[in-house]
């Protein structure tokens, strides 16, 4: 009767004693780094780049200055810059949004994208990517990549403010890969050049001309 009184006062403080924190990592100068198969909190620095290595769990990864680099099955919340691209491997897990300002964004095979992806200023490639949310840009081309699936729409918004008082190099180019699905409206506010590959399937169109193309890859301009 006493061991088994002591057994079960044993596994009763086992339960009521709280969980070890997880660690969380705070910078303002300098780069970031989970360690691969670890668990973290937030991720955070100012002026550094952020490496979630291979395996590594965390929460939210942002940084102002720096890059983004996830690499193969992590899982985290959310992808943050505001001045670095951000590329994610195979098989991660990103619970919410992928975002940067000034930088491109990548997806591998395998993931999955539980909000949305955007830039401002900068290329998006989604490569057998599962997205639920949409895809964002202003200046940025757009690849969605073989085998992807983006169930929210895609718009290219119009650039406005100064920094886009002047008329920008070339338009944005914009491909839906092969068996990609855009499930969403596609809205372009300026001009793009659209290529739709002819085993993808896409939402309705407004404000430009999809051009098919059946190749491999999508025409050279």
């Amino acid at each position: 009767m006493t061991r088994t009184r002591t057994i079960l006062l044993l596994t009763l403080a086992l339960a009521a004693t709280p969980a070890l924190a997880q660690q969380e990592i705070s910078k303002v100068n300098g780069s970031v780094t989970a360690e691969a198969g670890q668990t973290y909190a937030d991720l955070e620095t100012v002026n550094g780049s952020i490496r979630i290595a291979d395996g590594a769990i965390a929460e939210d990864a942002s940084t102002v200055n720096g890059s983004i680099n996830a690499g193969e099955k992590a899982r985290v919340e959310s992808l943050e810059t505001v001045n670095g691209s951000i590329r994610v491997g195979k098989d991660v897990q990103v619970r919410s949004d992928i975002e940067t300002v000034n930088g491109s964004i990548f997806t591998d095979r395998g993931t999955t994208v539980g909000g949305n992806v955007s830039t401002v200023n900068g290329a998006i490639g989604l490569v057998a990517t599962q997205l639920t949310g949409s895809i964002e840009t202003v200046t940025g081309d757009i690849t969605v990549g073989v085998g992807s699936h983006v169930k929210g729409g895609l718009k290219v918004e119009k650039p406005r403010g100064v920094n886009f008082s002047l008329k920008p190099k070339r338009d944005p180019r914009i491909i839906i890969g092969p068996n990609a699905v855009v499930e969403g409206p596609l809205v372009f506010e300026r001009e793009v050049v659209l290529y739709v590959h002819t085993s993808a399937k896409i939402g309705p169109v407004t404000g430009a001309t999809a051009k098919p193309y059946s190749t491999d890859t999508a025409p050279t301009e």
